[in-house]
């Protein structure tokens, strides 16, 4: 029973690793691109939520109504000002100009916050650590409960954007050839400015539920970027569902790490991580 607990806290664990892991695969499988600075484009929402909810005396929830347009206007003008102008220059600048980005934000928000953590679950009352207790020996958090389901929502809701509307068939269309749908009168760069703009409307949402959570301070981000992309290459690049499966992989084999060996935590999810590469390669080469 003990070990089921295991299995069921990793699946919400997982839940946790999908919802960061979200923004990150969308925009890749949009414009191909690993944004480096995902993780403290994450942390970053979650300081501007917090600033919000300690400022004004407001709840994080009412804070988060500001800060996810405000981190969509934001993510235009990344695509504007920096992506786009990355994006030409070939596969290897994307990465340094995110990775660059990464360095000025988390020194940027040091310099305005320092080295304290903060956390937002005492503007939240009990639902950061309330829990229901299925069994004597299986609680179910609450907080995870609506992270897990919020990932779903998130997930889901993209999913039909992409299948049912208007801008997500644009979307689609140029991920898959950006110069033919320049041909039939679609803007590829304004398309790619929507894109990053809800990627980072989802990372305003996972910063809300990292900052409720957890601790965070402004290097927190590095560690968030590790997660998120396990969770989307054991899951498969581009693959929206697939990221909550590989969050789920993840958290799973950490938590079971965890139970043999409380130090092997983050170890078993790093090495499920890299035996999901190793399989693929394989695969690969035998069908080839």
């Amino acid at each position: 029973m003990i070990f089921l607990n295991q299995l069921l806290q990793g699946v919400f664990l997982g839940g946790y690793y999908a919802l960061i892991a979200c923004s990150l695969s969308f925009l890749f499988g949009v414009m191909r691109i690993v944004n480096l600075a995902h993780g403290s484009i994450v942390v970053l929402a979650a300081f501007l939520l917090f600033v919000l909810a300690d400022r004004f005396e407001i709840s994080p929830w009412l804070a988060l109504i500001a800060v996810v347009p405000a981190m969509a206007a934001l993510g235009w003008l990344l695509q504007r000002f920096v992506l786009d102008r990355a994006l030409r220059g070939g596969l290897l600048v994307p990465l340094l100009a995110t990775f660059g980005l990464a360095i000025v934000l988390d020194n940027a928000l040091f310099e305005t916050f320092g080295a304290d953590t903060r956390s937002l679950s005492p503007f939240i009352g009990d639902l950061s650590f309330d829990s229901w207790s299925l069994t004597d020996d299986i609680t179910v958090g609450k907080m995870d409960v609506l992270i897990l389901g919020s990932a779903v929502a998130m997930l889901g809701a993209v999913s039909l954007l992409l299948a049912r509307t208007r801008i997500g068939r644009a979307i689609r269309a140029t991920a898959e050839d950006p110069g033919t749908v320049e041909l039939i009168g679609i803007d590829a760069r304004a398309v790619y400015g929507m894109a990053t703009a809800l990627a980072l409307a989802m990372a305003a949402v996972a910063g809300a539920f990292l900052a409720m959570r957890a601790t965070f301070d402004p290097y927190t981000g590095g560690a968030q970027l590790i997660f998120a992309f396990e969770a989307v290459a054991i899951g498969g690049f581009g693959s929206l569902w697939g990221t909550l499966w590989g969050g789920i992989a993840l958290g799973v084999a950490q938590n079971v790490g965890a139970s043999i060996d409380p130090s092997s935590f983050f170890i078993a999810g790093h090495v499920t991580f890299l035996a999901v590469l190793v399989g693929r390669v394989a695969l690969g080469r035998v069908a080839a």
